[in-house]
């Protein structure tokens, strides 16, 4: 018989948000796939969590996937999970999951903690509607992506790093005017923020500190008013 694959959400910052039901996972799995063995020992260790460990990340995700197959084929379950969320959300993930599928092999979800979700839940913004967009481009197809998402009649989820922020918010400002947005970073750690405002007032906004963490940014649809 085959192993199961699970694909477990865990903390996008706060240990304690992990369900009862992820930890039993962990903790029974023959292997456990992790993007960075640094980060995961941080949650193993407050839950005593003691397994086998594969690193499993965006370098070498296809020569490890031929791996990690092999051994599911063989019988062994192994959890996957990513430095923080649910894997494979931008994260390393889509190819191990396609892969069992073409070998028939069993995929279970362990859901939790996602920081589309819980950016969405506390923007404040329409959520009956958005799109994911994640990473944008950043040269090759930025403009297209803009135009695309411009024309969409919904709320956008935008993925984007400390260093490069600023340069998104004024890209924002410029191609999709001056909307609506919600901008979340280091959600539920210490220094967790939330800012709602135009876009021209978020430029503003994060113009006056050097950004810190992960962001999140929801863009209302044209015409939406707080």
């Amino acid at each position: 018989m085959s192993g199961i694959l699970y694909i477990v959400a865990t903390p996008i910052g706060n240990l304690e948000d992990i369900t009862l039901r992820a930890i039993r996972i962990l903790k029974e799995a023959d292997w456990i796939a992790v993007e960075d063995t640094r980060v995961a020992r941080k949650l193993f260790n407050k839950y005593e969590i003691s397994c086998q460990t594969i690193v499993y990340h965006d370098h070498n995700e296809m020569q490890v996937t031929d791996k990690i197959i092999h051994k599911l084929n063989n019988g062994e379950n192994i959890a996957l999970i990513s430095d923080a969320g649910t894997p494979a959300i931008s994260d390393p993930g889509f190819r191990l999951t396609r892969e069992a599928k073409k070998h028939e092999l069993k995929i279970e979800v362990v859901p939790g903690p996602s920081s589309v979700t819980s950016a969405l839940s506390v923007s404040g913004l329409p959520t009956d509607h958005f799109f994911f967009e994640g990473f944008l481009p950043r040269k090759k197809g930025r403009k297209t992506r803009f135009d695309f998402l411009n024309s969409l009649d919904s709320s956008v989820v935008i993925f984007e790093s400390p260093m490069r922020i600023r340069k998104t918010l004024k890209d924002i400002a410029e191609k999709m005017g001056n909307r609506v947005v919600s901008i979340s970073r280091e959600l539920t750690k210490l220094y967790e923020e939330t800012y709602t405002g135009s876009i021209q007032q978020a430029i503003e906004h994060f113009d006056k500190k050097t950004p810190k963490g992960e962001f999140v940014i929801i863009v209302a649809k044209e015409g939406f008013e707080l």
